[in-house]
Formats: structure tokens, C-alpha cells, sequence
């Protein structure tokens, strides 16, 4: 498959020169097309800084993170803001929905940037409601729905535009059990039949059994990788807690 992102040496640093905390500890891997990679670690070993990082939010402080052929540790601030919005998308744990806007309205938004008419965009909202099931509730605002339709609209909204990467952070952190099974189960089909590329920070080693391939982080360097292939997912997910008993990794809504 083709490499989509390429992470070279990247290194970050917080602080001052006498006090520096080195965040990110030259960190390098890829991802590729299609691909859904979760990124694991405990509290304070750089995967949120990765992850600001590989969505532009954050700088390096050394490295280089490649989209294709962009580098987006060499781009200006203008050209980051663009860039973002024509090949990122975003899942955040508090679902970032407009509560003055319908869900179907808070779907449109995400497309209203890009120069395509009333029509082409109804029909792809039209679309990625269906594949997620929300079509039913288009007319109903964020507040009336459950947090796991909550979740499937903010999925919608990240999927619509067809981003180059969906980036997810703790997506399952504010669902009950049963609505994070179902937003992970979205994840795998937007994975598998859309082949939406995905990267998920998480440390819910029952969210991280879904992926196809989970990076460890310790201290701010992987210490570890595992690749699912073929396994059962439960059998993945053993996998997954005997490497968190390693990395002082949390252990959460095992299932």
C-alpha cells in the first residue's frame, strides 16, 4: 500500500533553557492508505502531542512530517490553515457539534469552505448520513440525540469532504459501552468500505482492538508495535493488555 504520512526523526520540546521537556523523543513511522492505526501509551507519553503535531494544531520542534510530497514542518501558518481543511479531519471526544444547528446543518458546515454547488453538496450529505445511519434524525439539533448519534454526526462531518487522514482523539471517551462499540464499528466501515485512513489516540485497549495496527509510546518513543492481520479481534485485544501491563498503560472497558 502507499504510504500516505511519513513521520521522520520529529522531536518536541516544551519549556524553557532551564527547564526543557522533551515531549516527543525523535519518533518516526508511516501510515498508509487505508490504514487505521490507534497510538497508545500513559498519561504524559507524547501521543497527544504526536497527534496536535500530525494535525497541525502543534509544531515540531526537529523532524519532519510528510503528506505525499508535503512537508508540513517547512509550511507558513496560512498554508497550514489550508491544508488542514483540504485533507484533515477530526473526531474530538466532546463531539464539537453546533447546538443551534440541525445535525444534518452541522454536516453541511464542514463543506461550505470548499466551492461546490447546493446540489453536490446535499447529495454527498445525503450520502455519508445514510452510511452511518443518521438519515432519520437530519432534522433534530445535537441536544435531542444520544452521544453516540452525537458521535456518528461528528464521524459524518469529518468524512464528508473524503480527507487524505481522519484523526481521532479519545473518541470513545465520553460514550457509555454500548455507543462506543457502535462509533468503533463506524470506524471500521468508514476504514473498510469508504477506505478512510485513520489514526487514533486512545487508551482503551477495548477501542485499540480495532485497529489494524496500534503504535506504544513510552517516555515520548515507541517502545512497541503491534499488527493485527488476521487475529481475532479478542485475541488482539489480549495482545494489547499484555503491552500496556509493560508500558503502565491504563486498562479500561474491557469487553
Amino acid at each position: 500500500m502507499k504510504n500516505y504520512i511519513r513521520v521522520c526523526d520529529v522531536e518536541k520540546y516544551y519549556g524553557n533553557a532551564s527547564n526543557v521537556t522533551k515531549a516527543v523523543d525523535r519518533v518516526s513511522f508511516t501510515v498508509a492508505q487505508g490504514e487505521f492505526v490507534g497510538v497508545m501509551g500513559a498519561s504524559g507519553s507524547g501521543k497527544t502531542t504526536l497527534l496536535n503535531m500530525l494535525s497541525t494544531i502543534d509544531r515540531v520542534t526537529a523532524g519532519h512530517i510528510w503528506y505525499g510530497d508535503t512537508d508540513i514542518a517547512e509550511m507558513k501558518e496560512n498554508d497550514l490553515a489550508k491544508f488542514r481543511k483540504a485533507n484533515l479531519g477530526f473526531v474530538f471526544q466532546d463531539y464539537n457539534l453546533l447546538d443551534t444547528l440541525t445535525i444534518e446543518e452541522n454536516i453541511i458546515l464542514a463543506m461550505t469552505i470548499r466551492k461546490e454547488s447546493r446540489q453536490e453538496i446535499q447529495k454527498k450529505c445525503d450520502q455519508i448520513m445514510k452510511l452511518l445511519g443518521i438519515a432519520d434524525i437530519r432534522d433534530q439539533f445535537p441536544y435531542q440525540v444520544s452521544g453516540g448519534q452525537k458521535q456518528r454526526c461528528a464521524c459524518a462531518r469529518a468524512l464528508v469532504n473524503r480527507p487524505r487522514l481522519i484523526l481521532a482523539d479519545e473518541p470513545t471517551g465520553a460514550l457509555d459501552s454500548r455507543s462506543a462499540q457502535t462509533l468503533l464499528e463506524t470506524f471500521t466501515d468508514m476504514n473498510e468500505k469508504m477506505q478512510a485512513t485513520i489514526l487514533m489516540v486512545t487508551h482503551d485497549a477495548f477501542s485499540a482492538s480495532y485497529c489494524s495496527r496500534i503504535l506504544f509510546l513510552k517516555d515520548g518513543r515507541i517502545f512497541h508495535e503491534l499488527v493485527r492481520g488476521r487475529k481475532e479481534r479478542r485475541v488482539f485485544l489480549n495482545e494489547i493488555l499484555d503491552v500496556l501491563a509493560l508500558t503502565g498503560g491504563e486498562v479500561s472497558n474491557v469487553q
